[in-house]
């Protein structure tokens, strides 16, 4: 071919105003999906995982590929610019544009075929990788590459990046794994590409269709480029920057699908991908090597590889510090060898005896002053690998430190010069006056991530960063190496890409770009023609956030709203579908409003300058996007970056709705305590009301409670009462004095939960007390953002509580809900309190007190099985070891889920509007394990809310406590629930009489308690 021949280099467009109100329009005539250009969608869609930020036009959720296909017509007839989107965890910048975002994750997420025999499938782009392995291990086949965001990253965002992650040492990038993709172009050309042999390039290129014009220019790029593309390309296996026109060379099979990977989503839009699988490895054993320094281990890794591993990862010191100061992973910090560096060796294989031998061999080749650990049992390899893939997490908001962030994170240099790049790397850190990040990474394919505590609200803060990302691209170069070795280019690296490849074969990257996408429509500004690094920046010289006043004091955010809203870096964990926590809304939803990252991006909106949602705690996009939040405090734990949506979402509650009605159910769930009170007074004839048909459907009007829900019953007895006329304590109590809380669900609706607690803990040797006073720990009011209220019920418990306190005397909590808010919530509420310090120190569950302080107690035999719900706030606040432990004691033999929230979670699942949500949550895992379960099988939750779920769901199983359990066989019986029962039949007039009582009898209380008076009312305990 000529040269005239070759494609025009695309160019800069001027621009262009696209007609907003008409594109959405008839996007939503068109296109079977969902069409969103509203405020909240758009800025939950603003950022990605880096350091960037541009608000989209609007966001096309397809329910097929067609659907999407037609959507990228409608596009093109507007000329609005197009980006598609996967898991939306970018780093450098590719996830976020001015434009039309396709999220594929919904709805376009099927594997559509498997062929075994030739190890392949064909996949839909919104497929997570863990989805799709999980569904391949029934052929003994997996796709090989594994990012460290596997639960959550889709395979076109694995395409669209050229994904790599530890996995890549044994089975190379995306490119390496992909057979053929279907593509189409922003002009409407669908077609599938793939390899092509020479005879078939001959038929493609021949006609006069735009397929054929599109193989005549990749051609004719080849043969122009062929020469620079053999000199500049690094040859080292993580060479991710540039496009992959490596992929059409002769000896690469003009691979059309090479070609298109890692193109960020700026040529073509995938539409769906036949994948090249591998078979699951059956056996593997991981090696732990400790060295003086990570320089060191690094300087190691040629030898290691000679022993052919299958992952071959770099952890440096200051990883391994900060994971200790965030309390990470603290069992796999315990087992790991001496040393301040550690290369984490993994061999895989069909037998034990050969993943052993290589181990060992290993071992015997290493020197003599490298000291090592190693397993091959699959839950230590799981938590240690677990230290390496929190690197993110753990290097981000560091008590005590500097923010860190992207912007230099992924560079790959030759394997054999590892070392002394890390030397010099760690000498343009002091130059810069950033100290000492951690770096750690894929060491065996030579790439390395870190965090930098880049200045990024100041004008000279950025300038700074920006000089020293261009010394150290230079750095990488002078290596030979590649800027990006998995993350890709976007924004973070387009613009030093010339430094990379010079200014040949970057025109050549253009005049691809504009074969493909002349108008450039397809993600504009990244890898062609891009933005400045240092521009469109989610913070910038320009950030000015607004600072409101809060009622929690957010103490991990140096006491601002702003960087607790800023906190989020995008990884998306809050997206997995499995295992964990978080995030029980979006599994439930499939939505990214309804993550917690999600949230996070909204709340950061919300404080941010030049928005677009409203820099008020008015905001109805915020208020919205919370509204499906369970407070289930799973990110509190899960979130890689302690994300706490349940506190975010009190505080805003508190001031949106100050000063106004609020919801109903705000009311009559908030006010729960005050209204079993009240109910005590008369419990059969409240819950005869309550079981009359025509009774609870105004109830459940006036409470704002969902119509499908029961309202619990309440206890006849209360546990304070029984304790009262018990006579007080029993035994000798030789191990001390506790105070046993009486949350407001043991003491009204559970009582014998209570009992059962008492009975063990004598039987233990403590001698229990319980307080005089009503007394409450406030959970619904702060869960119901009621947070003045919240503030004075605290203060008054803590008054009952102080002389207890000051000797030291520990609370035991029964009800996880409440003893977390004891635990975490009450010292963010009353901060600088001493007495409620010493709450949070001595407040303890049953197992933990029995645990911690009855070491040498055994528990009498219960020899059952359970299926065991943890709930949701113990796994995030207080943790569930103590409980394993007791339960292990008694001879439980404890099936403990991980199958997340159950959905109900106090106040929500009974709130009118979250029924729905809150079933498909408790469907996801718990019931489905309820109903598997034999009748033998003790079904075991603390949480109230968790008993209340599985009891109302239909499953013919009422669940236990804990403390029931072990009461049950301190009496050598078999454990029985104790619940109250509906009442017998009354007549109605005297039940609406009492009822109208009841009702005035609330309203004085709640007026009451409002007005400051909880102490007058009367109905404190004696």
């Amino acid at each position: 071919m000529s040269h005239v021949d070759l494609p025009l280099p695309v160019v800069r467009r001027s621009s262009e105003e696209v007609d907003v109100v008409a594109l959405e329009r008839d996007l939503l005539d068109r296109v079977d999906g969902e069409v969103r250009f509203d405020t909240g969608t758009r800025a939950a869609y603003s950022t990605d995982g880096s350091n960037y930020r541009q608000v989209p036009i609007g966001v096309v959720i397809p329910r097929t590929v067609e659907a999407a296909e037609e959507a990228v017509a409608v596009c093109r007839e507007y000329g609005a610019p197009l980006l598609s989107r996967g898991g939306g965890t970018s780093l450098a910048g590719e996830c976020c544009n001015t434009a039309v975002v396709l999220d594929w994750s919904k709805y376009c997420n099927q594997l559509l075929s498997v062929d075994a025999d030739n190890r392949r499938c064909v996949v839909e782009p919104g497929i997570v990788l863990d989805d799709l392995n999980r569904q391949l291990a029934a052929y003994g086949l997996q796709y090989g590459p594994r990012p460290a965001t596997h639960p959550n990253c889709t395979l076109g965002g694995m395409i669209g990046n050229n994904s790599c992650g530890s996995t890549a040492q044994a089975y190379g990038k995306v490119v390496d794994n992909l057979h053929r993709l279907e593509v189409l172009t922003y002009d409407g050309t669908r077609m599938w590409v793939g390899r092509t042999d020479d005879a078939a390039l001959q038929r493609r290129m021949s006609g006069e269709g735009r397929e054929a014009e599109l193989y005549r220019g990749m051609a004719a790029l080849r043969d122009r480029y062929a020469g620079l593309v053999r000199e500049r390309f690094p040859d080292i296996p993580r060479r991710v920057s540039g496009y992959n026109l490596d992929s059409l060379l002769p000896e690469q099979g003009f691979d059309v699908a090479g070609l298109l990977t890692g193109s960020e989503s700026t040529l073509v839009t995938v539409l769906r991908a036949e994948l090249e699988l591998v078979p699951v490895r059956p056996h593997t054993a991981l090696v732990v090597l400790g060295y003086r320094d990570i320089c060191e281990a690094a300087d190691h890794v040629p030898a290691v590889l000679e022993h052919a591993p299958a992952a071959l990862e770099g952890v440096d010191h200051q990883l391994i510090h900060f994971q200790q100061e965030k309390h990470l992973n603290p069992e796999a910090l315990r087992i790991l060898p001496g040393g301040r560096a550690y290369l984490f060796v993994q061999f895989a294989g069909d037998t034990r005896e050969e993943v052993e031998g290589r181990a060992k061999a290993l071992i015997q080749a290493k020197p003599d002053d490298v000291d090592h650990t190693w397993y091959d049992d699959p839950e230590h390899v799981r938590d240690l690998w677990q230290v390496r893939e929190s690197g993110l997490g753990a290097t981000a908001h560091v008590p005590g430190q500097p923010d860190t962030w992207e912007g230099w994170e992924d560079a790959a240099v030759p394997v054999g010069r590892l070392g002394d790049y890390l030397r010099d790397l760690k000498r343009l850190y002091e130059e810069f006056d950033y100290g000492s990040p951690s770096v750690y990474g894929h060491f065996g394919h030579g790439c390395v991530h870190t965090r930098i505590p880049f200045d990024l609200e100041s004008e000279e803060g950025v300038a700074r960063m920006r000089a020293f990302v261009e010394q150290a691209a230079d750095l990488v170069v002078s290596y030979g190496g590649s800027l990006s070795g998995e993350h890709g280019d976007g924004q973070s690296r387009g613009e030093l890409l010339e430094r990379m490849f010079g200014p040949e074969l970057i025109e050549a990257f253009e005049r691809l770009k504009g074969l493909f996408d002349p108008g450039n429509r397809m993600n504009p500004g990244k890898v062609v023609l891009p933005y400045r690094l240092d521009e469109k920046l989610r913070l910038g010289a320009d950030y000015l956030p607004w600072e409101p006043k809060t009622v929690f004091s957010f103490p991990h955010d140096d006491g601002k709203f702003s960087r607790a809203a800023a906190r989020c870096v995008g990884v998306g964990k809050c997206r997995s579908l499995e295992g964990g926590l978080m995030c029980p809304s979006y599994r439930a939803t499939r939505e990214e409003e309804h993550s917690t990252r999600g949230r996070a991006r909204l709340l950061f909106e919300m404080v941010r300058n030049d928005s677009p949602v409203d820099a008020s705690w008015r905001s109805p996009e915020v208020r919205d996007a919370l509204d499906l939040c369970l407070a289930c405090k799973g990110c509190k734990t899960d979130c890689p970056v302690n994300v706490d949506m349940a506190t975010y979402k009190a505080e805003f509650l508190h001031h949106h709705y100050k000063g106004r009605l609020r919801p109903l159910a705000h009311y009559s769930m908030g006010w729960l305590p005050a209204v079993a009170r009240v109910a005590a007074l008369a419990p059969r004839t409240v819950n005869a009301l309550a079981s009359a048909p025509w009774v609870a459907r105004v109830t459940k009007v006036l409470g704002g409670i969902a119509p499908e829900r029961d309202v619990p019953l309440f206890a006849e007895q209360r546990f304070t009462d029984w304790w009262r006329r018990r006579g007080g304590p029993h035994g000798d109590g030789h191990r001390g004095e506790v105070v046993l809380w009486p949350d407001t669900f043991t003491d009204h609706f559970h009582p014998a939960i209570g009992k059962a607690a008492v009975e063990v803990l004598e039987a233990a040797g403590f001698r229990v007390k319980v307080p005089d006073a009503a007394v409450c720990c406030a959970l619904t009011w702060i869960s119901t953002g009621q947070l003045g209220i919240a503030k004075r019920v605290l203060s008054h418990t803590i008054d009952v509580l102080r002389e207890d306190l000051r000797r030291g005397t520990p609370v035991v909590g029964l009800e996880p809900s409440c003893t977390a808010v004891f635990r975490a919530d009450a010292a963010e509420l009353l901060p600088k309190d001493p007495d409620v310090d010493r709450l949070r120190n001595q407040t303890r569950t049953l197992a933990e007190l029995l645990v911690e302080r009855a070491d040498d107690w055994e528990p009498p035999a219960v020899d059952a099985r359970a299926v065991v719900q943890r709930h949701c706030h113990q796994y995030a606040v207080m943790g569930f070891d103590a409980d394993r432990k007791i339960l292990e004691r008694a001879g439980v033999h404890a099936d403990v889920l991980d199958e997340g929230c159950c959905g109900l979670a106090g106040n929500f699942g009974f709130e009118k509007g979250h029924y729905e949500v809150s079933m498909a949550c408790a469907e996801a895992g718990l019931l489905p394990a309820v109903r598997k379960a034999d009748e033998a099988t003790l079904i075991l939750a603390d949480g109230f809310s968790c008993r209340t779920q599985v009891e109302q769901a239909g499953t013919g199983r009422t669940p236990l406590h804990l403390a029931e359990v072990l009461a049950a066989a301190l009496r050598g019986r078999d454990a029985e629930p104790e619940r109250p029962g509906p009442s017998g039949r009354r007549s109605l007039l005297p039940l609406a009489a009492a009822g109208a009582a009841t009702t005035a009898l609330a309203a004085a209380l709640v007026h009451a308690w409002r007005s400051g008076r909880l102490q007058r009312t009367g109905l404190r305990h004696r």
